[in-house]
Formats: C-alpha cells, structure tokens, sequence
C-alpha cells in the first residue's frame, strides 16, 4: 500500500534535488477517429481528445497543490496518426497535424505526440503521406510532435526510411530556420519504439494500448548524485545499491501520483517511467552523477561502463518500486537539456562517436544534439542507420533527435529555451556515407531476433 507518508519522506528531494514528476501522460486511441472524409476524421479527433482530455490539467495540477510534488508537464499521446488518416482521401497530412494542435491548445497540455508513422518492415501509403508531411506539420504547429520507427531487432533496419528521414530532418531544419531549427526538436526517429512512452518527442499510443490510459514519466538526477556523494571511494557493487534504493524511492512517488490521476480522470492506469531525464537546471544533470562516480569529466575513458551501471541500477530499483513499470525507464542522454553535458563538450571532452558509444547502455540514444546547418542528409541518415543498428543488435529502444542548425557551424549555440536548453553545434565527421545511404533496401535482422 502507498500512502503519503512514503511522500513526505522526499520532501528534500523536491525541495533541494530538483525530483520531481516530469509528466503526466495521457494516451488516447484514435482508431474510431478514422473516416473516409479527412475534415470529418479531424473533428472526431479534436472531439474525442477535448473529451477525455479536458480535465488532465486541472487534475494534475489539483495532485501537485495536494501532495506537494511540482509536476512539469501535462501531455498526451495518440494513436500513430498514419493509422488513422490513410482511410481518409486526404492528400496531404497537415490538417491532422493542424486538428492535434487545436485541441492541445483547448485542453491546455504542453506537448502533444503521435504524429507518427511506424515503417520498420515497409511502408504503407499513409506512411508515406505522414512522412512527407512532416515538415510542415512541425513547422505549422506549436504543440505537436513526431515520431517515425525505422528499424526494430525481428525486422532489421528499413534503409529507404533512413534515408528518407535524412532529408525530411533536413527539410524540417529548413522550414523552421527562424526558431533555430526547432522543428528537428519535436522529431525522433526511432529502432525499437515502445508503445507506452510518456515523454516527448516520441511518445505515441501504440495499437497494443487500452483506449485510454494514464503513463506517468518520473525523474531525479539530483536526487540519485546527492545519494552518491556518501558513496566517495565505496566499490561499484555498493554504488548500484545506492542507486537502486535511489530508484525505488522515487519510483514510488511516481506511483502514487500515478494512481490517484488514472482515480481522478477515471482512466486505467498504465506505467510509470522511472527515467533519469535531466534539465538544464544546474544540480539535475545525469553527467553529474557519472562525475559523481569519479570521472574527471563525462566522456573520459569509464565513462560508458558508469553509464551502464546506472542505467542498469534505475530499472532494478524501479521494478521493485512497481508492477507496472514501463516506457524507456533508465537515464537519458540529451545534450541540449543537460548542464553538465554542455560542459562537457564545451572542455572538449565529448565528442559525437563517445555520446554514440553511450547510446548502447543508456535509455535512448543520441538526443538534442545540434550539428551544422550545412551537414548533408547523407550523413544525418548515417548517424540514425548507426544508432538504429545499435537498437537492433542489442534489442533495446534507441532514437535520434538532431538539429542541423540552419546557418550555424561548430562553436555556435542554438537557444530553443525551457526544458529544451540551448545546444553547442558539434562537429560531425566530414567524411561521406552518400553511397552506402543510396543502397537503400533492408538490412536484416540479426540472428538472435529469431527467438520462436
């Protein structure tokens, strides 16, 4: 039984160690949204998310007065809307974009996502459609977000969509040239996407999903380097100790609120997403905490083996807090919202090839990075056909977030502001792929995929 008391017992942790509750998602299916006709698609979508959806701010905010716990976001997932509107005789994908939007703005929600297509295997006509539609979706809207999964671990890698979200990345650079590219940071492509992700840009609301359901996305980095700092000199098995009892607590948090939202909105509760998501806050960085281990700074040699016991340490501590843990669950990279990694790679001790060495034991994979504006789409389909066979061979959830920042080159800093940060342009090898991009074709899944 959870009670408040387990709650009070964290108040330091919300006051001083910035924990906190970064979202309370809810994921809506759409799959009755669907219609021949697009206009009447858009208004059973807009309908049916103003429906459910109405009282999720004010029921969060009610739990965050209540129990004391700051919770940053309110957001919603839905259906891959590739799903929805290929049964409808749009040509074009950007009023389901423009209908999302409406009603995230009329339900008061910070983010919105499933404007997504899933086209690891191949692509359907609406995939096709949302794809191309992306970048004016995301340059049209505030609030909504996209996701496309190029490669799973039983399917291999769709080298056609790699190399396609290359150029789409490139266009939604382009379009939204003024905010800094700011496009590119509502769109992950994703090896291996899950079903029940809380956090943006890439939850959607998989076909897996209840109608409705309520995923809450808990996070404190701050809380597990301030555990760690009575570890100095203690060995590593000690250390996961720490953490995993770190974990738990907060997990346990998370559950809570988690169950009293899915009470209050009369809504199944799905999981909560123990994951390590830092801010640009100065105390909640996941590279303090890897520095917090002895590393002079991240990117120094260990510096993928810390990141795997923590990784590993969160999602033993959260499996214990809760039976219905999910999502990604485990410690985020993101360049951009992270203060300790801007420091980092501001030392010049991180580099691009270390941060992809990292994505192999850590939640996701390469996040927020800004890289020159000039960087063809050869290669961006080379850096997310690197971390998706990455995804692939080690069966684990892996995605890229990039921003070619328009008219910047490396030194410069692109500012989008709040949770996202500012990102350092990072330099990119200056050596081409475009050749092996343009095989295109598939690359199969690996042997161990065939587990039957």
């Amino acid at each position: 039984m959870i009670n408040q008391g387990e709650i009070l017992q964290t108040i330091e942790m919300i006051d001083q160690q910035h924990l906190d509750i970064r979202t309370i998602t809810m994921g809506i299916s759409l799959r009755d949204c669907a219609d021949s006709d697009a206009r009447k698609s858009c208004e059973k979508i807009y309908d049916k998310i103003c429906r459910l959806a109405g009282n999720l701010v004010r029921t969060g905010e009610e739990i965050e007065a209540e129990f004391g716990i700051p919770i940053v976001n309110k957001r919603i997932s839905v259906t891959p809307i590739s799903m929805i509107a290929e049964s409808s005789d749009a040509s074009d994908y950007v009023p389901f974009a423009v209908a999302l939007d409406r009603a995230a703005r009329e339900v008061g929600v910070n983010f919105l996502g499933g404007f997504s297509s899933l086209v690891h295997k191949g692509a359907t006509v609406g995939d096709e459609k949302l794809i191309a539609s992306i970048p004016e979706a995301l340059a049209s809207t505030e609030f909504v977000c996209s996701s496309v999964n190029v490669a799973t671990t039983r399917a291999g890698i769709n080298m056609d969509a790699v190399a396609l979200m290359g150029r789409i990345i490139k266009e939604t650079a382009n379009l939204t040239a003024s905010s800094g590219g700011m496009g590119c940071a509502k769109l992950v492509v994703f090896a291996n996407a899950v079903e029940d992700n809380p956090f943006m840009a890439g939850a959607f609301h998989g076909v897996g999903e209840p109608e409705c359901a309520i995923n809450v996305g808990v996070s404190g980095p701050g809380v597990v380097r301030q555990a760690l700092r009575s570890a100095k000199g203690l060995p590593f098995d000690q250390v996961a100790e720490i953490v995993k009892k770190t974990a738990f607590r907060i997990t346990r948090m998370g559950q809570l609120v988690a169950m009293e939202a899915s009470r209050r909105l009369k809504v199944p509760f799905g999981v909560v997403d123990l994951s390590l998501a830092p801010t640009p806050a100065i105390g909640d960085s996941v590279a303090d905490i890897l520095e917090e281990m002895g590393l002079e700074s991240v990117g120094a040699p260990g510096t993928t083996a810390a990141l795997a016991l923590l990784n590993d340490a969160v999602k033993k501590g959260g499996v214990m807090a809760s039976g219905h843990v999910g999502g990604l669950s485990g410690a985020f990279i993101p360049v951009s919202e992270d203060a300790g990694m801007i420091a980092a790679l501001q030392r010049g001790s991180l580099s691009l090839e270390k941060l992809e060495a990292m994505t192999c034991v850590c939640s996701v994979g390469l996040d927020m990075i800004a890289v020159p504006g000039d960087t063809s789409a050869e290669t961006l389909a080379g850096i997310i056909a690197d971390e998706a066979a990455i995804g692939v061979v080690n069966n684990k959830t892996t995605a890229v977030r990039i921003i070619p920042a328009p008219g910047k080159t490396v030194g410069d800093v692109v500012d989008f502001g709040g949770l996202l940060g500012s990102a350092p342009v990072m330099p990119v090898n200056r050596f081409s792929p475009a050749q092996f991009i343009a095989r295109g074709g598939r690359i199969p899944a690996p042997l161990h995929s065939l587990k039957n």
